[in-house]
């Protein structure tokens, strides 16, 4: 089911405005901390998700509820401690009509948080796995947004599946979002970083809009991956890269974009997989466990 609405609903409420943002120095906590970071987080995080879930079932669902929700996910984690960083969100407009975003995938936070601030400039759904769309509260919004769901137990039937509703949600004027890692992961791996986003962008004729984010202020459980430690001392970060148009096989935009998304995660102090220093400290975890 598509969720578009007109474009002047997205206008009319933007919370980011300008090219970025950062979360003020003074911010207030919540009372709700007294009982604990991750408590806290995670009590107002699960009312947004469940009641942002009943809208998508029960009512229009409008860009500017969903804008709304993901605000308050922003106050959740800067009333914990958690500082945001926004970058290039003027790039977001750098391109007329529908784009294909490819970046990295780290945490939960992603989906939470992205509505905030690109759905007043572009609308868009999520590639996500097909499991998700049975998640309690989750599988509604997604459902509502007419996101693309694959199997991820055969390559070949999921570049089919991307590349046809892609391209007829990019046909609708929709922008597609795909996070090409095959899982979440705080370490980035190019040789997990697949082609299918560029593919998709060449297939249907539009613009990519590259980006990185690190949202490890979330981490991924042991036990329960989406119920992870909260770590306020760990910056959140997103940042959109130019538009870029692909020729010929589309080799050197991939390559464009796994150096857009490195070269942000090195300045953030992020780990890339094959780098010198992440495997000092990847060794330094072994002998400390």
């Amino acid at each position: 089911m598509n969720s578009s609405s007109p474009r002047q609903d997205q206008e009319t409420f933007n919370p980011f405005p300008g090219d970025r943002y950062d979360t003020p120095e003074k911010t207030q906590g919540s009372f709700f901390n007294l009982f604990g970071i991750r408590f806290s987080f995670y009590l107002r995080n699960f009312y947004v998700f469940a009641r942002a879930g009943w809208q998508a079932k029960h009512t229009a669902f409008p860009p500017s509820v969903q804008i709304s929700n993901s605000k308050k996910n922003f106050s959740i984690i800067e009333s914990c401690g958690g500082k945001i960083h926004l970058r290039g969100l003027l790039n977001l407009d750098k391109a007329e009509g529908p784009v294909v975003f490819i970046g990295n995938h780290m945490s939960l936070l992603e989906t939470a948080l992205m509505h905030a601030f690109m759905r007043p400039h572009k609308d868009f759904c999520f590639v996500i796995k097909e499991s998700l769309l049975h998640v309690p509260f989750f599988g509604n919004i997604m459902r509502k947004l007419g996101c693309i769901a694959v199997g991820r137990a055969n390559p070949r039937e999921d570049f089919k599946v991307v590349l046809e509703e892609g391209t007829e949600q990019i046909r609708r004027g929709r922008s597609v979002v795909i996070f090409p890692q095959s899982h979440r992961t705080a370490v980035f791996d190019r040789t997990h970083f697949n082609t299918i986003g560029v593919k998709l962008a060449k297939h249907a004729n539009v613009p990519i809009i590259p980006f990185a984010l690190r949202t490890d202020f979330l981490e991924n459980g042991k036990w329960i991956k989406d119920l992870g430690p909260v770590d306020k001392n760990k910056p959140v970060w997103f940042e959109f890269g130019e538009p870029i148009l692909v020729h010929g096989n589309g080799k050197e935009e991939q390559q464009k974009i796994i150096e857009f998304i490195e070269s942000r995660l090195t300045s953030w102090g992020c780990r890339i997989a094959g780098d010198a220093s992440s495997q000092i400290q990847e060794q330094k975890e072994v002998t400390k466990n």
